[in-house]
């Protein structure tokens, strides 16, 4: 009995060692599953997860180029911003350490985490921006706390500085953020979310040059995502730096004259097409683009009825009024139908099938011929040549000078302007063509549209012998330590057709608008310097027969635009400029004194093209309707 007993009880302790043994067996194989799994399937993943936890790629931005004026004059430039950003894996638990952060930037904690919500989808190693160029107070705040805000760093970056505020804002343009589409569009390889780019003028057209190559830096962290070391850096390359071909004290000069207006005025250089100064009014504050603009700022430029989002002087479409009566001049001389002894008698009006054509001047001009025609910007004279002309014949000449087409300046967006013909209307309207409508089209009025910068494009031709040169806005590119890697050059796009008899008999009418003693500008007549040009007035809206009142008693947009297109001097021409003022009434008393203001400051100053060469070779060492 006794020997059976032991028996048992070691049959029992053979059977429970067996099923520890099996139980540490089964825990050790799952063990050992484990680690071959985490070794071999999974070891790449967590190694991964590993240099992630320990080393961090950063990306260093590349400098902008700057730009410069003609006279190596710095117009836009880089300043520090202090940038707010959080990694989301170091900032746990994230919203205990955004409510403290959004206290030391006196914002609310609900703002910076709508921008983290925003931001779905970036690995949560990437550090997402919560606030740009912070003030000193709080980059003080977050620097003193810093140990109790992990995930929280502060990145030094520069941002775009346009030193001169509303200066040349529609020629320079902005920068602002990438947006989802540009970037999945293909157009901005390298370029990623939170990145500015050109969005307006020569910053966009010039992007390629400017924008530079982006470096990076791989650096190891601690446990709160805090750089220790910086194991490896590739520098940013810097962007090329841009020299603009606008002189900044001619363009700053512009921008003042046209304050409290609206309107546009171009200046060009007649003898290579280069712009001098191109300014809209109202104009606006880059720097809101670049620092960030609040949502009332953006409704305010939206809002405003004066359009200072529009470039005017490249997409502003007006009747160009008394301006165009150069464009009948010249093809009236070229097809013969009128010569130097032509006159036509102007008594005030002139009746056409059963309508009265009136002339600004009431009491008429008398006998006229071309010169005097266009110095006192006779209407009369005007709608008889038109009237033999046919509306066709001088859409044919209006289009050879360069009006209804763009002038392909670098700036993007720009108008196209209107010249009419009797089959543009039929296609347009389905109406035929009526007679009379060609005589309102000889004075610039009818459908005829033109941009300011067609203008002064067709006055540097007149003004240089008939050569259209397209209107550029960049002069040479540099690197960033001043080595010349561009220089642009003049490009001839077309010649006005006009014979040299046809052109000096223009020029001689043009001289007097402002030397003789009735032409319509004389009044901005100077000493020293000769001015040869043309007054415009152009109608916004058709008067009525019963229509009494004066154009000062009419609602203000309801009033005359005013032109005046010049060059100076009137030998040797330097200068060329278009002036438009949006319901000025008169060309010349409200656009005339802004040109010859630009003229004298641009003359007076000596800036010529050929003093604007040398530094270059410096940065290389180194009340009329008419």
């Amino acid at each position: 009995m006794d020997k059976y007993l032991k028996t048992a009880d070691s049959d029992w302790y053979k059977q429970r060692i067996t099923g520890v043994m099996i139980c540490v067996m089964v825990a050790f194989t799952v063990l050992l599953l484990r680690l071959l799994y985490l070794q071999i399937v999974m070891g790449e993943d967590y190694l991964v997860l590993s240099l992630n936890n320990r080393i961090r790629l950063q990306s260093i931005d590349p400098p902008r180029g700057l730009i410069y004026d003609r006279n190596n004059q710095v117009l836009v430039e880089n300043r520090p911003s202090f940038d707010v950003t959080i990694t989301i894996k170091d900032a746990r638990p994230v919203e205990q350490t955004i409510s403290k952060l959004a206290d030391y930037l006196d914002a609310p904690a609900e703002e910076l985490l709508q921008k983290l919500s925003s931001s779905k989808g970036i690995s949560a190693y990437k550090p997402i921006l919560l606030q740009q160029d912070i003030g000193r107070n709080a980059l003080a705040a977050i620097e003193a706390h810093k140990y109790d805000l992990p995930g929280i760093a502060i990145n030094v970056k520069l941002l775009r500085h346009y030193l001169n505020v509303k200066d040349a804002a529609h020629l320079i343009g902005y920068l602002s953020e990438i947006s989802a589409a540009e970037l999945a569009g293909g157009k901005y390889p390298g370029r990623r979310g939170g990145d500015f780019i050109g969005k307006f003028g020569a910053e966009k057209a010039f992007e390629k040059y400017l924008q530079g190559t982006r470096g990076g830096r791989q650096v190891e962290v601690n446990a709160n995502g805090r750089v220790v070391r910086i194991l490896k850096t590739v520098e940013a390359k810097p962007g090329q730096n841009i020299h603009l071909t606008i002189d900044h004290d001619l363009q700053k000069k512009t921008e003042s004259l046209l304050q409290g207006v609206a309107g546009a005025a171009v200046a060009m250089d007649p003898g290579s097409g280069r712009i001098l100064a191109l300014a809209s009014s109202p104009s606006f504050d880059q720097n809101y683009f670049a620092s960030g603009m609040s949502h009332e700022q953006w409704d305010a430029l939206k809002s405003n009825p004066f359009r200072p989002m529009e470039n005017k002087a490249i997409q502003g479409e007006y009747p160009p009024g008394s301006t165009y009566k150069i464009i009948t001049a010249l093809a009236a001389l070229e097809e013969g139908v009128i010569d130097a002894s032509t006159e036509f008698f102007c008594p005030g009006y002139h009746r056409f099938g059963n309508r009265i054509y009136r002339c600004w001047k009431g009491g008429g001009h008398g006998n006229v011929d071309i010169i005097k025609a266009l110095a006192q910007s006779c209407d009369v004279y005007f709608y008889q040549v038109g009237q033999l002309l046919g509306v066709d014949r001088l859409a044919w000449y209006a289009k050879a000078s360069g009006l209804g087409s763009r002038t392909g300046i670098n700036l993007g967006k720009e108008g196209r302007g209107l010249i009419p013909t009797a089959d543009w209307k039929k296609k347009r309207t389905g109406i035929p063509w009526q007679r009379g409508e060609t005589l309102s089209v000889a004075i610039g009025q009818g459908f005829n549209l033109a941009t300011p910068l067609q203008m002064v494009d067709l006055t540097s031709a007149i003004a240089n012998g008939g050569t259209r040169y397209k209107p550029i806005i960049l002069d040479f590119i540099t690197t960033a330590d001043g080595r010349i890697v561009y220089q642009n050059e003049p490009q001839v796009i077309g010649k006005v057709p006009l014979s040299a008899p046809s052109l000096e008999l223009v020029r001689k009418g043009l001289w007097e608008v402002v030397n003789g003693d009735k032409g319509t500008a004389r009044s901005i007549r100077l000493a020293d310097i000769e001015i040869s040009g043309k007054t415009g007035t152009s109608q916004v809206i058709s008067r009525k027969k019963n229509d009494t009142r004066s154009e000062a008693e009419r609602p203000a947009h309801l009033r005359p635009h005013a032109w005046f297109i010049a060059y100076a001097p009137s030998v040797a021409p330097e200068i060329a400029v278009a002036v438009l003022v949006e319901h000025g009434e008169h060309g010349s008393s409200a656009a005339a004194p802004i040109a010859a203001e630009l003229i004298k400051t641009f003359l007076r100053a000596g800036r010529s093209i050929d003093r604007a060469a040398k530094g270059q070779d410096r940065v290389a060492q180194s009340g009329e309707s008419g």
